[in-house]
């Protein structure tokens, strides 16, 4: 039998994209990590390495990447430079996932007032995701090189725990995998080897409720769209 209260942090489990400056303490982001650890993976070797940052490393990272992404801009030749490391994303969009892209992207920047034309408000807000959305936790996930793609299987399963035990401690979160292009500064900034790979990075803290952005529901698909029943 499912628990109503962990039907409802799957439920209410969405990317907030503002939040309150509302400090998250060590005793709670402990538990939460304690928590979300507790996956069955193969051969019982967890691939995960979380790095938190706080304060002073938070705010030092966020200002390095936020330069490097404006750079990058104003010099496009640098996307060869800062990009990712692997294919998070795929090379090329089939139907009917890039359509349902398209309805997430232009719904989240039509909520914001952001046009197609829009350049530089869309690198605003894509900015954004390089202070974590003001969360004052941003979270760095990384895993060594030499594992294969089941652990980053494994890895997703971890990374849901940490999103739904968010919930459950009142807590919100945003995946994100805005940061990937920038590994070559992140991966020394927490202390990285060239031997680590960079999966993705996550904002947690406490949403700022009265944020236009956060009123934004990604639609999901029905059960009987990506169900078959078989007999």
């Amino acid at each position: 039998m499912s628990s109503p209260s962990l039907d409802a942090a799957i439920a209410s489990r969405m990317s907030v994209r503002a939040f309150t400056a509302q400090p998250v303490t060590a005793d709670r982001l402990e538990a939460l990590l304690k928590t979300s650890a507790q996956l069955v993976c193969e051969a019982e070797i967890p691939p995960w390495r979380v790095h938190v940052l706080q304060g002073e490393s938070r705010a030092s990272l966020c200002e390095k990447v936020c330069d490097a992404h404006d750079a990058r801009r104003a010099d496009p030749a640098l996307g060869a430079y800062f990009s990712e490391e692997y294919d998070y994303y795929p090379k090329k969009w089939l139907s009917p996932y890039i359509e349902r892209r398209r309805e997430n992207g232009w719904g989240l920047y039509g909520l914001l007032g952001i046009g197609k034309a829009d350049k530089d408000k869309m690198h605003a807000q894509h900015h954004r995701n390089y202070l974590f959305f003001d969360a004052p936790v941003g979270l760095i996930f990384t895993m060594h090189r030499s594992l294969g793609y089941s652990s980053l299987a494994h890895y997703g399963g971890f990374l849901q725990n940490i999103m739904i035990a968010a919930r459950l401690y009142g807590l919100h979160t945003c995946p994100q995998a805005a940061w990937n292009d920038f590994a070559k500064i992140i991966l020394p900034h927490v202390g990285a080897g060239a031997d680590d790979l960079l999966v993705c990075g996550m904002a947690l803290g406490y949403a700022d409720e009265t944020a236009t952005v956060n009123s934004f529901y990604t639609p999901r698909s029905p059960v009987a769209e990506f169900t078959r029943w078989m007999d």
